[in-house]
């Protein structure tokens, strides 16, 4: 039983983890993502990490991994904004990442 609860507490603190895999074909996607030019353009201020374990919530810090079957979410990078379900900036500091625009948090949820 203890086991059981144990278990019960880790699924909702690994599903919400910025574990993304990025696919050849929107088909293929969870999320449509359009790469801003500039910060006050962008829904989501993400930072790329160097290793799975540096993870840590819905906070814009993304882990690309190498297989679909590793991610939490699929993203497809388009060519236009009008295009993106998530418009995204890459910043260049951990501590720089983050949401601006908090209605559109539940796409990486």
């Amino acid at each position: 039983m203890k086991y059981l609860l144990f278990i019960l507490f880790l699924i909702p603190l690994s599903s919400h983890s910025q574990k993304v895999y990025s696919v050849k074909y929107s088909n293929q996607s969870d999320v449509k993502v359009y790469v801003v030019d500039y910060e006050n353009q962008c829904d989501l201020k993400v930072f790329k990490l160097d290793y799975p374990n540096q993870v840590d919530d819905n906070k814009g810090l993304w882990y690309f991994v190498d297989y679909p079957n590793q991610s939490d979410k699929k993203i497809f990078f388009v060519d236009y904004p009008n295009q993106s379900d998530l418009k995204i900036f890459f910043v260049k500091y951990k501590n720089q990442s983050g949401w601006r625009n908090k209605s559109k948090q539940h796409l990486m949820y």
